[in-house]
């Protein structure tokens, strides 16, 4: 179910980073409605912050019953006593985890390999999915094989489409939300190089002419490294406006905010 939360701040920036400090949430997971732009006044004097209206999707409230997993009872095993029958039937259960547990023995881990290989199969690939735990509760997904091209998409719109839906089944009733990356021939690294070219290019002349430039349309990831690049990059600020599928960026003019800072 989508939700929304209004937020403040000194600029747009400010407050769209304290509405996704204040949700635990990146970038991309949100989308975010300019109701008020910052006015500086005359020496402080009728200055007044920005507001920001940020929609993002909640889980169902649903009891997450997150089961511990049954094999931590092999332990049982450990006293170690002389007795011929007893230590041949308490290895059998460590023998299953290597193969089933993708990354270790965590259970997101599980779900994503699972889902991922229906999925794949159901579209008839042969591409296995490799999986890394990443950093703050991501999961790192790099999809093997040969002759990707179809999995990837025009202009990523493919892979994005396996990436929504993983993350959608894997977070599906669960109240620990987690996020999925899913990447194939190196994708993401190429694309997201381009981009950031792109954003430093346009935000060069941004500052240089102190006029607002929407970016085309384009979908959450991409928005999110536009943002991501231009986050630090003095006299800019970025938003998103439109709606899914014609969503676009403006890297906008920030009227000397970083001065003298």
């Amino acid at each position: 179910m989508l939700k929304y939360i209004e937020s403040t701040g000194r600029s747009e920036e400010a407050a769209i980073e304290a509405a996704l400090q204040k949700l635990g949430m990146d970038r991309d997971d949100v989308s975010v409605e300019v109701l008020e732009r910052a006015k500086t006044g005359f020496l402080g004097i009728g200055a007044s912050p920005a507001k920001v209206k940020v929609t993002y999707e909640a889980p169902d409230e649903e009891p997450a019953a997150e089961e511990p997993a049954p094999v931590e009872e092999a332990p049982k095993a450990a006293p170690v006593k002389k007795e011929a029958p007893a230590p041949a039937p308490e290895a059998a259960p460590a023998a299953d985890k290597p193969a089933s547990a993708p990354v270790g023995d965590d259970e997101r881990a599980r779900r994503i390999h699972a889902f991922l290989t229906g999925l794949l199969a159901h579209m008839g690939s042969d591409a296995v999915p490799s999986i890394a735990l990443g950093e703050e509760n991501t999961y790192e997904v790099e999809l093997l094989g040969e002759h990707l091209g179809s999995l990837i998409g025009r202009r990523g719109e493919t892979l994005d489409a396996i990436q929504q839906l993983t993350n959608y089944a894997v977070n599906h009733g669960q109240s620990h939300r987690v996020r999925v990356h899913v990447d194939a021939e190196g994708y993401r690294a190429k694309r997201e190089e381009s981009l950031t070219r792109l954003a430093r290019k346009v935000a060069g002349k941004v500052v240089k002419y102190r006029r607002n430039v929407t970016l085309e349309p384009m979908n959450a990831y991409e928005r999110h490294v536009i943002h991501t690049a231009l986050q630090d990059y003095p006299d800019v600020t970025t938003y998103s406006t439109g709606t899914e599928p014609n969503r676009r960026t403006v890297v906008a003019y920030s009227r000397g905010e970083h001065r003298g800072q």
